[in-house]
C-alpha cells in the first residue's frame, strides 16, 4: 500500500515498535497495539494487512540500508582489486567500525531483529548475512588467485563456521545491551582482533 504519513499511522508504528521489543513477534498483540495507539482494532487493518507487515514496515528499510552500506564496503574492496600485483596485502579498514555505527543509528530495529523476529521471514538476518559475507569473500579470493596471488585454500566447513562466528560477534553487543560508545570500541577491537587471523587464514 502507499506509505500512510497520518498521525494515526505514526502512532500505530510506534505502539507496534513498542509491542514487538516488549514481547516479540509470536507473542505481540494486535489489541494492545491498536490500544496503545488509541484506535479500534479493525482500525489497524486500514494501515496493514496483517502483524508480519506491521511487522516488514519496521525492519524493511533498515534492512535495506544495511544491505547497501555493506555492497558499498564490498565494491570498495573489488574496485582495488584492479591494480593489485604479487606484492599486494591486503590491509582491512574500518569496515567493522563503519557497519557498527549503522547497527546503533537504527538499534531498535536491530533489537527487533535480534530478539524478536521468531515467527517472521526475517528470524536468520545473522545467518543471512553471514551467508552473504562467505560468498563475497570466496569471490574476492578466487579473484585475487586468478590474479596471480597464492591465496590459501581453506576447509569450506571451517571457513564456514569462521565466517557465521565473526557475523555473531559483530552482533553481540546488541545481544549484551552495550551503549554505542562501548560498541564502536568493541569493534575496533573486533576488526584488530580478526585481521591477523584472516590473513594467516587466507594468505592475504
Amino acid at each position: 500500500m502507499p506509505r500512510d504519513k497520518t498521525e494515526s499511522h505514526n502512532r500505530i508504528i510506534e505502539a507496534a515498535r513498542q509491542e514487538f521489543l516488549e514481547y516479540g513477534y509470536n507473542d505481540a498483540s494486535l489489541r494492545r497495539i491498536a490500544s496503545k495507539a488509541g484506535i479500534q482494532v479493525g482500525g489497524l487493518y486500514k494501515h496493514f494487512a496483517n502483524k508480519e507487515e506491521m511487522f516488514a514496515s519496521l525492519v524493511e528499510p533498515v534492512i535495506e540500508g544495511f544491505y547497501a552500506l555493506y555492497h558499498e564496503i564490498e565494491g570498495a574492496y573489488f574496485d582495488e582489486l584492479e591494480s593489485v600485483g604479487k606484492d599486494y596485502e591486503w590491509e582491512s579498514e574500518d569496515e567493522t567500525v563503519r557497519g557498527m555505527k549503522y547497527i546503533y543509528d537504527h538499534l531498535d530495529e536491530f533489537k527487533l531483529l535480534v530478539f524478536s523476529s521468531q515467527g517472521t521471514k526475517y528470524a536468520d538476518f545473522i545467518h543471512e548475512v553471514a551467508k552473504l559475507e562467505e560468498g563475497v569473500t570466496i569471490r574476492y579470493m578466487k579473484e585475487l588467485k586468478e590474479k596471480g596471488y597464492p591465496v590459501k585454500k581453506v576447509d569450506p566447513v571451517e571457513f564456514h563456521l569462521i565466517m557465521t562466528s565473526f557475523v555473531e560477534a559483530v552482533f553481540q553487543p546488541v545481544i549484551h545491551g552495550l551503549e554505542r560508545k562501548k560498541a564502536l570500541h568493541y569493534a575496533s577491537t573486533l576488526q584488530a582482533f580478526y585481521k591477523p587471523a584472516w590473513k594467516e587464514l587466507l594468505g592475504i
